[in-house]
């Protein structure tokens, strides 16, 4: 076990902040959420209290609040930052690009700033799988060409490459850029989980809701990709499998220089596998309404999660139907969200 300390979690109150929250919390970490609330609840900090047993020290604030991170940093002791604050809806990336710019990179910018000059320097920063750009092969190493096919993604490659010049100019920095793949599933015990708010922008939980009769159909974009049943294909993840990741990532962080890993299963499953799982963990009939393509979604894209396991001793261990069950345990107990209805 390593040596433990307060450390300062960005976005903690959202969804995967949460989870890795308490695996901090459970791995004997003091934990200190800074969140804006803006697309979160404070509610899921409250259950990740009483499942843990343990507190949080909670900050509302932005992660753009140069002054607000200074003394939260400082009165707290923190050593050592997982940033998870940021905005991540594809499609309104596309309608709102500066919105994301300001919040994605000013808010980074803002962070790191603040970071140096507190002697705070050991970061874990939640990158995304969107900075693969289009595939030119798969499954996608951590070698593979980088670019961006919407602002979402090029806020995200923006970040990474920030990252790179700043541990090229001062060694004091230990920086893990983890690029996760599709989150997915909730915490086992369906206290937490994920809340979108308005019309849910990933897979999963526009299913739940079709399942807890909040919408009528899953709305597939395209079944004429050249896949074996003509639906895209991801590499879901769990969530608290991805939280494990996160808290390794920083154990690793204590012993070694920086690094970049995926964090995905290294398996794709397409919109009708996952519609099916569902079904069959579930019981619960999936309507499914075909539409057209939309435009910058690839056919295909899993991950190569070797370097994972070699590097941090982490790969997933919960398959699809466990990702399907824990969801509707969340979704079916919580049919409003965090919400009461």
């Amino acid at each position: 076990m390593s040596q433990k300390y307060p450390v300062l979690v960005t976005g903690g109150a959202g969804y995967i902040g949460s989870h890795t929250t308490l695996q901090l919390l459970e791995a004997g970490y003091e934990v200190i959420v800074l969140d804006n609330l803006s697309n979160s609840h404070p509610e899921s900090l409250r259950r990740v209290e009483e499942i843990a047993g343990k507190p949080i020290t909670f900050v509302e604030g932005d992660v753009r609040d140069r002054d607000l991170l200074r003394r939260t940093l400082g009165r707290h002791g923190c050593q050592a930052v997982l940033h998870f604050a940021g905005l991540k809806a594809v499609g309104e990336s596309v309608e709102k690009p500066l919105l994301y710019f300001q919040n994605n990179v000013e808010g980074m910018i803002a962070l790191l700033e603040v970071m140096d000059e507190s002697d705070v320097r050991k970061l874990v920063f939640s990158s995304s799988a969107t900075v693969y750009g289009e595939p030119q092969k798969l499954p996608l190493t951590e070698e593979h060409p980088r670019s961006a096919t919407n602002p979402y993604g090029r806020t995200k490659l923006m970040i990474e490459e920030m990252l790179e010049d700043l541990l090229r100019a001062n060694d004091q920095w230990g920086v893990a850029i983890l690029r996760y793949f599709n989150p997915v599933g909730a915490h086992e015990s369906g206290r937490i989980g994920e809340d979108p708010q308005g019309i849910p922008n990933n897979l999963m939980p526009f299913i739940a809701q079709v399942a807890t009769g909040r919408r009528d159909a899953l709305r597939v974009f395209g079944n004429d990709y050249p896949t074996p049943d003509g639906t895209g294909m991801r590499d879901y993840i769990h969530v608290v499998d991805l939280a494990e990741g996160h808290l390794l990532a920083l154990q690793q962080l204590e012993k070694s220089g920086s690094f970049t890993v995926n964090l995905g299963t290294g398996t794709p499953y397409s919109v009708l596998d996952v519609a099916q799982a569902f079904e069959s963990a579930t019981g619960q009939p999936i309507n499914v309404e075909m539409h057209p393509r939309r435009a910058g979604d690839v056919a295909c894209c899993y991950a190569d999660p070797g370097l994972a396991r070699s590097l941090l001793g982490w790969e997933a261990t919960r398959d699809l139907r466990t990702m399907c069950e824990d969801v509707w345990r969340w979704q079916s107990g919580n049919p409003a969200g965090y919400q009461k209805p």
